[in-house]
């Protein structure tokens, strides 16, 4: 009796590690696929002060106005990138000149790197926790909140209160991810989506499948 005991013992927990192991498998590889279709932004105001963060808004949305002008015929991220890099001492002109214009001396640092972000939702849009590829912003110190979106696909839209992100933007996404990838950011009314939504959140949060490229 003893004997069976054991042994379910180490069944159960065979399977427990079996299962655990698909589980980080699963969450490893959709978390670097979402992360691999997107290229995000990230503006840091000075500080949390309103004219700091008033300030914050108007240097994204001329970054944000420069970037759809250039990026407009981008079919992926990675051309997206290619595009901005080549740019970018235009990205930081044009947040410089802004900060000039609206009457502040601050300083600005701008740069394409993978940066850790935190769950953020796009209207009917989320995505996971993780590391992205981004253009960064830090105006003056960078002691202010954050300010996060996606600049490829363009999800950056502006009546984000209606809580939709426009067709051609989903459909770049959709292009860039399989079928259950597409569905695991965009139907969380889905409680299956939304189960494996929170395995995909608690594995990364949980620093197992995060890795900094």
């Amino acid at each position: 009796m003893k004997k069976n005991l054991r042994m379910v013992i180490i069944l159960s927990f065979l399977l427990f590690i079996y299962i655990s192991i698909c589980a980080i498998s699963y969450a490893q590889n959709v978390s670097t696929d979402i992360a691999n279709s997107v290229f995000r932004l990230h503006v840091i105001a000075n500080s949390d002060s309103k004219e700091d963060q008033d300030l914050k808004y108007v240097v994204r949305d001329n970054l944000l106005n420069y970037m759809n002008s250039i990026c407009k015929d981008c079919k992926t991220k990675q051309e997206a990138i290619l595009v901005a890099k080549q740019h970018i001492n235009t990205f930081e002109q044009i947040a410089s000149n802004t900060i000039n214009e609206q009457g502040y001396s601050y300083s600005v640092k701008v740069n394409i790197g993978n940066f850790e972000f935190p769950t953020k939702n796009y209207g009917d849009i989320s995505l996971p926790a993780g590391y992205y590829d981004a253009l960064k912003v830090e105006i003056g110190e960078a002691k202010g909140k954050n300010w996060w979106c996606v600049m490829f696909p363009p999800l950056c839209f502006v009546d984000i209160s209606s809580g939709v992100v426009p067709d051609d933007s989903k459909e770049l996404m959709k292009d860039n991810l399989s079928e259950e990838e597409f569905a695991l950011v965009s139907e969380q009314s889905n409680q299956e989506i939304q189960f494996k939504f929170k395995l995909l959140e608690f594995f990364t949060n949980s620093g197992l499948i995060t890795a900094k490229k």
